[in-house]
């Protein structure tokens, strides 16, 4: 079985994939395994990567945000991969789970050895950096022996580079900037003057200057091999896009969940900046 889940998330676009005995994770959300009727069994952790070419360009907002929401993706993948894994053990529980998880998924991909931990928190992988979204595959059966190998986490090299570029770590700001570009309301003389600085919406930069960043454009392992995240980008965002775009196409947008206005917001800042 594992050999053919690991086929299968390859044919995905997926390459990256650890698996550890659910009694090894950290259980967060015991009623989503109840719902899937799983008890006991194995979680397969996956790194999915989404940084494209379009994310080299002139953007303004997060790399994350360029391509389609990554949850319709994993949408997606659940309805191809589910099937077939039924189709093949059909006595047997799947479920597939992102952000919404009934674990702790940095917890589980470091037992795992699916990358190291770097001082900004982030889960950073040779190949793509911290460029990736972590996803996990519950399966109700035992995994096979000699498939997970107890690992102690491991972590980056601490140059430290993250946290001397951040601009809250650096006391530019009282809390995280993505965090500041994400706020509902009325934002403050301080956070207009952040986000007219650094980003509209989210925030990059402990990860790019993160020397694994820096390494994997230079060797060009970054890019996703997943045509879902190179169509229909948006590396940069405008007043007039926003307002104008239609409800199905924002809705597709992982900067929907906090809706227009708090965009319009942010982009009525810069606008009003640049016409001074």
């Amino acid at each position: 079985m594992v050999k053919k889940i690991k086929e299968l998330l390859k044919s995905e676009g997926i390459d990256l994939s650890v698996f550890l005995p659910l009694d090894k994770c950290v259980i967060t959300k015991k009623y989503l395994l109840e719902r899937a009727d799983i008890d006991s069994g194995f979680a397969v952790i996956f790194a999915i990567p989404y940084y494209t070419e379009a994310c080299d360009e002139d953007r303004n907002i997060s790399a994350y945000a360029v391509g389609r929401d990554y949850h319709l993706f994993v949408k997606e993948l659940s309805a191809r991969l589910i099937p077939k894994l039924k189709t093949l053990y059909p006595n047997i529980p799947f479920a597939l789970f992102a952000d919404h998880s009934p674990i702790d998924e940095r917890d589980a991909a470091l037992k795992g050895g699916l990358g190291m931990l770097g001082k900004n928190g982030l889960i950073i992988t040779e190949k793509y950096s911290s460029y990736i979204f972590l996803a996990e595959l519950i399966v109700g059966a035992e995994l096979e022996s000699g498939i997970f190998l107890q690992q102690s986490p491991r972590y980056c090299e601490g140059c430290g580079l993250c946290v001397s570029a951040c601009p809250w770590k650096n006391g530019e700001c009282g809390e995280c900037l993505s965090a500041i570009t994400q706020k509902k309301g009325e934002l403050s003389s301080g956070e207009q003057e952040l986000i007219k600085k650094y980003s509209l919406w989210g925030c990059d930069i402990c990860t790019e200057v993160c020397p694994h960043t820096k390494k994997a454009k230079k060797t060009g392992t970054i890019y996703s091999p997943i045509e879902f995240f190179s169509v229909k980008t948006t590396p940069r965002i405008t007043y007039e896009m926003i307002e104008n775009m239609d409800e199905e196409e924002f809705a597709m947008r992982a900067f929907s969940w906090r809706g227009r206005p708090t965009l319009l917001r942010n982009l009525e800042t810069i606008r009003s900046d640049e016409e001074k």
